[in-house]
């Protein structure tokens, strides 16, 4: 796997010229096999955001650009060998078993009907072992659990080696330990990493920068120690935020509190 630098300028996107905006102008940057974190409350525009990365929706203004070439000026096969999207929303199976399922993602490698080569089995191979589901290879996908589908969604977007990985809420429906393994995954990941967290404190963990949005305003952009001050956690979320240090490893942790 490898990765790409991820550059959005100036982007922004409302559904018809006379509806006020759902994301305002944006811009960030994300270096090659860095992650980066978007985090706000609910209807803050982080879903939006995402869509416009991976070219689902056109930015009303702005650009978003691989390499330094804007997303929208590259064919959509091509841009789905270099950018995959894992949703919150996960689509009907249609009776398809797991392998079949992220076999899906070697469709921007195959020409008009054709059938899976050594290359696509050994990379379905591969990530059915990254995300230990060798053994569920056989089964509907439909009578899967809520967490096993989500790994078999991961499966499928890293079946088509993207440089860029875009994860909109990646940790829901998943137990504990699998919530731990999927971010074991994001940091051992050799990929440029995009992520919309609820838990500002995994986001601080395993990012690299954090972009905060609130009401589709970008409200600051910078390293998780920089960026998650108590004032600002606060003022965005609405609730009492304390930063405290946890034993033995010193580390910082935010907790929350309804404001009195």
């Amino acid at each position: 796997m490898s990765s790409a630098h991820l550059s959005v300028t100036d982007v922004s996107w409302r559904p018809h010229k006379r509806a006020a905006p759902v994301l305002r102008t944006t811009s960030f940057e994300v270096q090659k096999g860095h992650v980066l974190g978007v985090v706000g409350p609910n209807g803050a525009g982080k879903s939006t955001l995402l869509r416009l990365l991976y070219r689902f929706q056109v930015p009303t203004t702005g650009h978003v650009k691989i390499n330094g070439t804007d997303i929208w000026k590259i064919p959509p096969r091509k841009v789905a060998q270099h950018v995959a999207a894992v949703l919150q929303e996960q689509a009907a199976a249609f009776g398809l078993s797991v392998r079949e399922i992220i076999a899906l993602g070697r469709t921007p490698y195959r020409r008009t009907y054709g059938s899976a080569d050594m290359r696509d089995l050994d990379v379905i191979k591969n990530v059915m072992a990254m995300l230990d589901l060798t053994g569920l290879e056989h089964r509907d996908f439909g009578t899967l659990s809520g967490g096993e589908r989500q790994r078999v969604m991961v499966a499928r977007a890293l079946a088509q080696e993207p440089e860029i990985l875009i994860l909109d809420e990646p940790t829901n429906h998943l137990d504990i330990r699998h919530q731990l393994e999927v971010l074991a995954l994001i940091r051992q990941l050799d990929l440029t990493i995009v992520v919309s967290l609820h838990d500002l404190n995994m986001a601080a963990d395993i990012c690299d920068n954090i972009l905060v949005l609130e009401d589709g305003h970008p409200r600051g952009f910078g390293t998780p120690d920089s960026l998650l001050t108590e004032v600002l956690v606060s003022n965005t979320f609405r609730v009492d935020a304390r930063r405290e240090k946890l034993a033995p490893s010193d580390t910082n942790h935010l907790s929350f509190h309804l404001p009195h």
